[in-house]
């Protein structure tokens, strides 16, 4: 499981460092594609299998599982770990993130983000003072 908050940067190669403690379960090689909210999401080889498993059953005919599947796949880019435990991130992934110098990269259960900083903490501070709202409306999901 994937969790906590990181800080690093992105160099000009568009090379970032994986948290040590992330590399271990997201393997050597990885995927990492679009998210949403405007951030990255990065997930190891056998979580990336279920997903697409996952996304296989939804129905072709629907436009918004179309759209759904077409912008997270169009995306996805396998990755590897260079010997300093950093992974190039292709260019337009940088673009879609917002990635410059300052990153954030997170743990979210089974995934990690990768966040520009200025993007991180205009969603946190956004987010934040809603926490309790959203919070609630969680209850059904016997949290």
């Amino acid at each position: 499981m994937f969790m906590g908050e990181y800080h690093h940067n992105v160099d000009i190669k568009g090379r970032l460092i994986i948290p040590a403690k992330f590399r271990e379960e997201l393997g050597d090689n990885f995927v990492i594609t679009r998210g949403l909210d405007q951030c990255l999401f990065g997930y190891s080889m056998d979580e990336w299998r279920l997903i697409e498993e996952k996304l296989k059953t939804l129905p072709l005919t629907k436009k918004d599982a179309r759209a759904f599947t077409r912008f997270f796949f169009s995306g996805a880019t396998e990755c590897e770990l260079d010997k300093q435990g950093r992974v190039n991130i292709p260019t337009p992934l940088m673009k879609y993130a917002k990635l410059e110098k300052e990153c954030v990269v997170l743990g979210v259960s089974n995934r990690i983000e990768i966040w520009s900083k200025p993007q991180w903490e205009d969603y946190f501070t956004a987010s934040e003072d809603s926490f309790a709202e959203i919070a609630e409306n969680m209850v059904g999901f016997d949290l």
